[in-house]
């Protein structure tokens, strides 16, 4: 009797919620036999026409056999995806392994009525990441050459498709390897379908407020009063089943009663009542919800698992979610005037975008900026970033006009790999500020189901540095940068003079200065302004313009003591006036005066930057000096090094996990490590563990003289002080010496096996290092080997992938590293091969997660020669990495 075969084990990795072209969502997984009914009804109302395109004939219904065959899956040879929305199929893509292993034939069939969405497009990517997974390197399709629009998938799709017409089929062949131009199409059709989703929220034509009470103070009533009173343009309903009358309006009992479409929906009613309500708004067609309802994963466990159902019941839906726990949004642009939030007032209109995550820090967020009158494009608290996070509103914020700067609090990071990608082209345009605490990514505050991070500290500022983000530490001084950038050009420079009534506090704001980096250039700090308002303001105006205009100044600390005589708000037109006038940035500093920003700022038109402390006003103007340094820089370079081989890396790696499971680690030997290392084009010096002495003398003739002998032991066999190391060893007889003294030396230690190595140049002695984090991905981390890393902790951290730029200062960053370039009289180290070995290490470790840990220790920088002494390599079934080559909604 023949064994039946065990049923393919359901990949469930290979599941997403995705966003459609036009900003709508959909779940997409592989398809099971469980759907065969639904991919004959999905069948069945396709038109004559798509159906001939498909199958090149008619077919009004598929055989029992047919349906066998595309729904009985190995998820391996055949593999099929569905992306459905309200529980129904709208499109369904699979590819089929050819005789030869490493090629598939795929296809597509998108339903009428969502075509021109991006299904095909998001069916191809899943299906060329699952191809991959598999083994398989290249895809090909039969086309009619009528069927324009599946061309189109494929041609648009960045790979370099190859065609042949025959027997009036067109035949296409392509590799699924990403391409630089391939990620690019990717990157750019996620980022025009997440700003459309997030337009959809903060510009909605029509909002429902549900949960609208008659009750003064609760939370429905006065979410609908601020709608009203913030004077929004587009239609506004209130869903209320029990009240006949709410703020002047007639209430519909539910949100299937409202007539006409609505977009935006706001949702207030109790916890235990958002599932129904949601699956309400699904059957309304409501394209997006805000829920400021709590008691979701800010309630243990059982809260988190209701959060979760509640993101799969909108996305199943096609909408977008704010929340739960969010304290709304807002949108000051006055074609919109929205105030969908509990603020009591419209903010005032500007041009910074703010997000925040809790709706406590939302609130002082919003005051902060308020009591300095910076003006606001978008406000959006995502709450528990349950699903709308950071992320996609900077997709927002990219393409729209009405925002200048961005302003992010990050309580926790849910995929900071996307988030660096996006920073990165968006920071480009516009200053991105962000304010994180110390544990941000190292704890999670309450509702915040995210990964954390075992990353060494500082790796994640490394990460936002090389994005470009201006980094603060609390929402004050994101909201002190953030009223420069708000209202004042950008500084060319570092050059800064300094204008005041005071030379004690000239000197304190020139120190304070000088301490934050800023180059003083010129100090004007003796002012006579006491002479009455019409004397004063010019002679005011006269020295800041002279100070601007002086050659190496980029801009002006004007700090001043009260002055009898002279308002606020006329210094700050004066100042303002200089600005535009010189366009350098000018702020000021009123030492005494704390609200010095709502007086200067309540009557102009734009913020001028005021300060009450010089300390803030020095930080905040260094910080926004930095990031104009960064846009000067050319744009970042990402450049494989010559000689590296992925593939072949990838099937050793394959290989050598075959049979390992769970989170174990494996510790290669050191010739699979040298193996898989060469891939990449890196050598490690060869070393030979040996017993007895004569197995030593025989290794050393073999590798020629002269020699070193190290201890095998982690900690020892670096330490030439501790007897761990013995180097030019120049013959047998010497090393026969050499092996008896330092087993000698080494016996308070235990017995230590030794090992036999050629020598090396002399150089620097360095540690590279490269790990897989659950938060981060890959991080990449650098330093001088001894104590400058054992105890003074002198490392430096990036997040590959790395650019030259990036990889240049990754060795420059180590206080300690100024000894690679000439230190004490000592010759300089090639550091341009150290260069090329972390990008290839960088490489490396970008192209495989299941390298859980590598540590190159020593790496010795010579004058000429750049030599790895030794290398630890672990390698284990890797985590899904948070970005990846296809499109995904974070889960």
């Amino acid at each position: 009797m023949v064994k039946p075969e065990p049923a393919p084990e359901y990949p469930a990795h290979w599941e997403a919620d995705v966003v459609l072209r036009d900003g709508g969502t959909g779940h997409l997984r592989p398809m099971t036999v469980a759907d065969a009914d639904a991919v004959q009804l999905f069948h069945m109302a396709q038109s004559q026409n798509s159906i001939y395109l498909r199958f090149f004939t008619y077919k009004s219904k598929l055989t029992a056999k047919e349906l066998r065959r595309f729904t009985e899956l190995d998820y391996s040879n055949r593999v099929a995806f569905v992306i459905t929305r309200g529980g129904k199929i709208i499109g369904i893509g699979r590819y089929d392994r050819l005789d030869d292993p490493t090629e598939a034939e795929v296809a597509f069939n998108v339903s009428d009525s969502n075509q021109g969405r991006g299904v095909g497009s998001i069916l191809l990517e899943h299906l060329a990441a699952a191809a991959r997974e598999k083994g398989i390197d290249k895809f090909s399709a039969e086309v009619l050459p009528e069927n324009r629009k599946m061309i189109q998938v494929f041609s648009e799709a960045g790979y370099e498709v190859h065609r042949h017409f025959d027997d009036g089929v067109i035949s296409l062949h392509f590799d699924i390897d990403p391409t630089d131009k391939s990620r690019a199409v990717m990157e750019s059709r996620e980022h025009r379908a997440e700003a459309r989703s997030v337009a959809g929220l903060v510009a909605p034509g029509s909002v429902a407020v549900i949960g609208a009470s008659r009750e003064w103070g609760s939370v429905g009533q006065q979410l609908l009063e601020h709608v009203v009173e913030g004077k929004f343009t587009g239609a506004v309903f209130a869903v209320n089943q029990d009240a006949l009358e709410v703020q002047g309006m007639m209430p519909y009992a539910s949100i299937e009663d409202v007539p006409g479409p609505v977009d935006l929906a706001i949702i207030a009613v109790p916890y235990d009542q958002v599932p129904h309500v949601v699956d309400q708004c699904g059957k309304a067609g409501v394209k997006g919800l805000v829920v400021v309802t709590a008691g979701f994963a800010d309630n243990g466990a059982r809260g988190l698992a209701r959060q979760r159902a509640l993101v799969r019941q909108a996305r199943a839906n096609g909408m977008r979610l704010v929340g739960p726990a969010s304290l709304g949004l807002a949108n000051t642009d006055p074609a919109v005037s929205l105030n969908a939030s509990m603020a009591p007032y419209l903010p005032r209109q500007g041009g910074v975008g703010i997000f925040s995550q809790s709706a406590a820090l939302g609130v002082s967020l919003v005051a902060s900026m308020t009591r300095r009158e910076v003006g606001m494009s978008t406000v959006l608290s995502a709450g528990n970033r349950a699903d709308v996070s950071g992320n996609d509103i900077m997709q927002y914020w990219e393409d729209d006009p009405h925002t200048t700067a961005c302003a992010l609090y990050l309580e926790s990071v849910g995929n900071p790999r996307k988030f660096s990608r996006i920073s990165r082209r968006l920071s480009r345009s516009k200053p991105v500020i962000v304010a994180k605490s110390d544990s941000t990514g190292l704890r999670l505050p309450p509702g915040h189901a995210v990964r954390t991070t075992v990353a060494p500290a500082g790796a994640l500022d490394a990460m936002l540095r090389q994005s470009g983000v201006i980094r603060v530490n609390t929402i004050e001084e994101l909201a002190d940068v953030a009223q420069i950038v708000a209202g004042q050009p950008l500084p060319q420079g570092s050059g800064l003079a300094i204008i005041g009534n005071s030379a004690a506090m000239g000197t304190v704001v020139a120190d304070s200065a000088e301490r934050h980096g800023l180059s003083v250039v010129a100090v004007h700090s003796r002012l006579a302004l006491d002479v009455g308002q019409s004397r004063a303001l010019p002679l005011l105006k006269k020295t800041v313009l002279q100070a601007l205009g002086e050659p190496g100044v980029d801009s002006a600390i004007v700090t001043l003591l009260p002055i009898i005589g002279l308002t606020l708000e006329s210094i700050g037109a004066t100042l303002q006036e200089c600005s535009d006038i010189a366009g350098k940035p000018v702020i000021a500093s009123f030492t005494g005066s704390m609200d010095a920003q709502l007086q200067i700022n309540r009557q102009m038109a734009r913020s001028l930057p005021a300060y009450s402390s010089p300390g803030a006003a020095t930080a905040a103007l260094a910080a926004v000096t930095r990031y104009a340094h960064w846009l000067t820089l050319e744009a970042p370079l990402f450049e494989a090094p010559a000689g590296v081989n992925p593939h072949a890396a990838e099937e050793l790696l394959d290989g050598w996990l075959k049979g390992v499971s769970g989170d174990g680690l494996v510790t290669l030997r050191p010739e699979q490590a040298r193996e898989l290392l060469s891939h990449y084009g890196i050598t490690v010096l060869e070393s030979t563990p040996f017993d007895s002495v004569e197995d030593a003398v025989m290794a050393a003739e073999r590798l020629g003289w002269p020699v070193a002998i190290k201890t095998l032991d982690a900690s020892l066999r670096h330490r030439l002080d501790l007897g761990g190391v013995r180097i030019n060893i120049e013959n047998a007889d010497s090393l026969r010496r050499n092996i008896i003294q330092m087993r000698k030396l080494l016996e308070p230690y235990g017995h230590k096996s030794l090992e036999v190595q050629s020598m090396a140049q002399v150089g620097q002695s360095c540690t590279l290092r490269a790990i897989e984090d659950p938060l981060l991905g890959p991080v990449v981390s650098f330093g001088l080997s001894g104590d400058a890393v054992n105890l003074l902790d002198d490392w430096a951290h990036r997040v590959p992938p790395l650019s030259r730029a990036d990889t240049a200062e990754l060795i420059r960053s180590p206080r300690a590293s100024v000894k690679l370039f000439g230190y004490e009289g000592l010759p300089p180290g090639n550091v341009a091969a150290l260069e090329d070995l972390v990008a290839r290490v960088a490489m490396l470790k970008d192209e495989h997660p299941e390298v859980a840990f590598i540590e190159f220790r020593p790496i010795l920088v010579g004058p000429t020669d750049v030599t790895v002494l030794a290398v630890d390599v672990r390698i284990g079934n890797p985590a899904q990495r948070t970005d990846s080559a296809r499109r995904a909604m974070r889960s």
